[in-house]
């Protein structure tokens, strides 16, 4: 068999002596928590508008969640799904769960009943820990439909060591369980002191999350990420962009989302940092938390700088305190990179990775800044690691040259070993345990990556491939535009054309014939947007990756 060009890792050339050398990762992040308590115990371990727990309490807490589980009956290795948004009780739920022995399940809070059923239903869920309104709402009735079933415990995300915030949730509590409720009550659980059980310890070999793909084509499939997976990117990521043991890492990404997890809540409790919550992402909370905590990380979706960027109120000096700032999920045009830090300061550093891959397989380096590809405008999603091997191949699986477009492939440490209870998907996926992530990119020569769009959003245009991404690119360069998505829409001549969405910067004008007129000039004639529509906000995911497949359908 032929070797790869690929195998050479010609990136590796371009990370530190330190980005390259060997990482010895904690066992589980059970096991890296655990030291992170024994180094700092006194430390914050969280930090939530007003309330603080530390490292020691957070122990403590997540202790006595482990142990009512194991005595609600929860047996090592079942499932726990976990539906809340970015609070110290999603925290101490996780923990509690893998300090129970279990696999944690997390859920989107911006699913429906439906959506829920089907994932309680196919990861053959045991417990479920969520909001006590979602809960009160259709939670209750979802659960009972779901085989299996039996514990349920929810929490009102007001109320641990923090101010009843009117900036954190516009409506009042709900009154706690009572006896004869069906669930418990996630802080009166946490604060009863109970053991953590024994005999349950995980290994890096186990699966920490079954991790439910965004469902943004056909349905949802549940990605197996091990501790292994998890940790050895937390400890890349740690290494990787070096910021003081302690330090404040703020949590723009859900923590639901894998990027999150790893990136933010894995990484921070590796570190012994402080993981700062503000419930969920609203511009003028965040940048309030930004002055307030003084974090020295984030990541999150170019649309969540975009929103920070044009808040009226924001400063410089709201981010003066970070290290590193990166994104990742959606697409990062470079004229938002410029525009970023020509206004606030800080250089955006571009990531890219998938859930199959444990968040990131590759990202820009401290020591550099991405290259834009001087043909196609794209802006590099970065290096890979040290122990991944990218390659960009063909629909046989076969290398192409540095410089020409296929598929991202993936392979190492990080790739998950499949999907929950789907051989045949696994198999088409992971053909000898390497990812095909469906994405179309190119590497150049240095092994700087580049992502030119998802395979199945290209447009076949009068037989002219147009990808989406180049025509964003272009639109995000216009002063009045915030956010853009193109997609291909049925035409009797052409096939299909092209037809783009926008939304305007706060006090902008534009109109659609003005931004189609932009693209024309600057684009091939089969490329530039025939059709443009202008709305107030673009359907997105909760990670904040915009939902192209929803602008397809008819309106």
């Amino acid at each position: 068999m032929t070797r790869s060009i690929y195998a050479a890792k010609p990136w590796t050339a371009l990370l530190s002596e330190v980005q390259r050398g060997p990482v010895h990762p904690a066992e589980t992040v059970v096991h890296a928590f655990r030291d992170a308590v024994g180094r700092a115990p006194d430390h914050p371990a969280l930090a939530y508008f007003d309330g603080r727990l530390s490292y020691r309490e957070t122990d403590e807490l997540s202790d006595s969640v482990a142990g009512h589980l194991a005595a609600e009956g929860l047996r090592h290795g079942d499932r726990v799904a976990i539906m809340l948004q970015n609070t110290p009780h999603f925290v101490l739920a996780l923990l509690g769960a893998w300090k129970a022995g279990a696999t944690v399940v997390p859920l989107n809070p911006m699913y429906k009943s439906g959506e829920v059923g089907h994932v309680l239903k196919d990861a053959g869920v045991t417990a479920l820990i969520c909001s006590d309104r979602a809960w009160a709402s259709y939670l209750r009735d979802t659960a009972e439909a779901a085989p299996g079933v039996s514990i349920a415990v929810t929490a009102c995300e007001l109320d641990l060591q923090s101010t009843d915030d009117p900036r954190v949730l516009g409506f009042e509590r709900l009154p706690a369980p009572g006896p004869g409720d069906r669930q418990a009550d996630l802080v009166t659980v946490a604060r009863r002191g109970l053991a953590a059980p024994e005999g349950r310890e995980l290994t890096a070999s186990d699966v920490a999350l079954i991790s439910y793909t965004s469902g943004t084509s056909g349905t949802p499939k549940g990605a197996l990420n091990s501790h292994g997976n998890i940790m050895v990117n937390a400890e890349r990521q740690r290494t990787g962009h070096p910021i003081a043991e302690g330090a404040a890492y703020f949590a723009l990404a859900p923590l639901f989302h894998i990027t999150g997890m790893v990136c933010q809540l894995a990484t921070c409790i590796a570190n012994a940092g402080t993981l700062v919550l503000v419930y969920r992402f609203e511009a003028s909370v965040v940048l309030e938390a930004f002055a307030e905590h003084r974090p020295a990380y984030t990541v999150g979706p170019s649309t969540a700088f975009m929103a920070l960027a044009a808040h009226p109120g924001v400063t410089r000096e709201h981010f003066a305190s970070f290290e590193v700032i990166s994104s990742g999920g959606a697409p990062l045009p470079p004229a938002l990179v410029e525009k970023f830090r020509a206004g606030l300061g800080p250089y955006i550093r571009n990531g890219y990775g998938l859930t199959e891959c444990t968040a990131p397989c590759a990202a820009v380096p401290p020591e550099h800044e991405a290259p834009v590809d001087p043909v196609s405008g794209t802006l590099s999603v970065g290096l890979p690691g040290p122990d991944s091997v990218v390659r960009i191949i063909d629909e046989k699986g076969d290398d192409v040259p540095f410089g020409e477009q296929g598929e991202i492939a993936v392979r190492g440490p990080q790739v998950v070993s499949g999907y929950w209870n789907l051989p045949e998907a696994t198999e088409a996926a992971f053909p000898g345990g390497e990812l095909r992530t469906g994405d179309i990119g190119f590497m150049d020569a240095a092994g700087w990556l580049y992502v030119v769009d998802r395979k199945k959003d290209m447009i076949n245009a009068s037989g002219f491939k147009v990808w989406p991404r180049e025509v964003e690119d272009v639109l995000y360069t216009h002063p009045a535009v915030r956010e853009a998505a193109v997609v291909g829409v049925p035409d009797s001549y052409r096939g299909e054309t092209v037809r783009a969405y926008v939304s305007l910067r706060p006090g902008a004008e534009a109109d659609p014939g003005e931004l189609s007129a932009y693209c024309e000039e600057r684009l091939a004639a089969y490329k530039y947007p025939r059709e443009v529509e202008i709305l107030k906000e673009l359907p997105k995911t909760a990670s904040g990756k915009i939902l192209r497949r929803e602008l397809r359908s008819p309106r």
